[in-house]
């Protein structure tokens, strides 16, 4: 039977254009947030359905899938909740988080649509709260098979970002593992992801594409820029250019921030403020200023004509950043469509 893929929390496609790249076929991504829209249909070709699913009822799912298919359904619900920042402030806290349970409404698709593999991607930390052990539980209940999920570190997969995710896939067939890692990770550098773009100055665009653009500098970031070295840190700058936080007991350790990347090194984990020097090691390796919006997509694995830009509203550089910021990275949606994929051929489904 041909094999179809639901894409959940899809975003602007970041996921579903990996699954397509392992040759699945993606038929629908569901999101909140209208303004995904362009970006997910133009660049997939996907119809995008803006819903909240609190309100939405399985047979909205199972109606995106011809007849007589494989049914994948996959998703990444928003991780903030389980970030490391906000695990610490313990799972009561947590649990006031309005995203906190949107894992079990996926859970709830589940067992309405009953696909035939599934995969969870998410934050690493997820896997210590009850939330996931209820999510499992689900899982358990509706008779899937599953090793618990895997942290991956995503330069094993050739993506050039010091992060970690966490990859759960599950299916009703047998057992379902990750491809093993297809990379050296120490081969995996910043380099040839970002080299050959033509350079560009703090707040400006390059021509050619309106996506290589660079947030602008003050000018004594401009001056911290100047003065910092890949790889380095605040540190190197001399002491009138210190922010007065740094200079505190309780800032002089925190050197995480106002940094330049390395050529030759695996890249920062992109966030959504990517494009801001002054909030992680986002400065390019050799030219003064942080990141542009394309260097960030292609960082986090997009293909390189990938458009975010959607002509019909007013362009919003920080709406752009945090919607490359939030995808999942393009090679390891392609990673887990590889696995479904062969685990599929398995069992003579192709």
């Amino acid at each position: 039977m041909p094999i179809q893929a639901v894409d959940l929390f899809c975003g602007v496609g970041g996921l579903s254009c990996g699954l397509q790249q392992a040759g699945l076929d993606v038929v629908a991504g569901f999101d909140l947030d209208a303004t995904c829209r362009y970006t997910y249909e133009h660049n997939n070709n996907i119809p995008f359905h803006q819903q909240n699913i609190r309100d939405m009822t399985g047979d909205e799912i199972l109606n995106c899938y011809a007849q007589n298919v494989t049914q994948v359904l996959v998703g990444c619900a928003p991780c903030q909740p389980f970030s490391q920042m906000s695990i610490k402030r313990g799972e009561q806290t947590i649990r006031e988080d309005e995203k906190y349970n949107l894992l079990l409404e996926f859970g709830r698709m589940i067992r309405r649509v009953h696909p035939t593999v599934i995969s969870m991607e998410n934050v690493p930390k997820i896997r210590n709260t009850d939330i996931f052990k209820e999510f499992l539980a689900i899982l358990d209940e509706e008779g899937y098979y599953t090793d618990g999920g895997n942290v991956v570190y995503c330069p094993d997969y050739g993506i050039p970002q010091n992060r970690h995710r966490f990859v759960l896939l599950a299916s009703n067939l047998g057992e379902i593992h990750l491809i093993p890692p297809s990379h050296n990770r120490q081969a995996v550098t910043v380099r040839p992801f970002i080299e050959n773009l033509p350079p560009v100055n703090a707040g400006e665009v390059c021509p050619s594409d309106p996506m290589h653009r660079a947030a602008h500098l003050s000018d004594k970031n401009l001056q911290r820029i100047r003065a910092s070295i890949p790889g380095g840190t605040w540190k190197d700058w001399p002491e009138e250019l210190r922010c007065e936080c740094h200079k505190k007991d309780t800032g002089k350790t925190y050197t995480s921030v106002y940094g330049r990347m390395r050529w030759d090194a695996i890249g920062p984990t992109m966030t959504t403020q990517f494009h801001c020097y002054g909030t992680g090691r986002y400065g390019h390796p050799v030219q003064d200023r942080a990141l542009t919006l394309r260097e960030g997509a292609l960082l986090q694995t997009f293909p390189n004509d990938y458009d975010f830009i959607n002509p019909d509203t007013d362009f919003c550089m920080r709406d752009v950043a945090r919607h490359i910021g939030n995808a999942v990275p393009v090679r390891l949606g392609e990673v887990i469509g590889q696995t479904i994929r062969e685990h599929l051929a398995q069992y003579n489904i192709q």
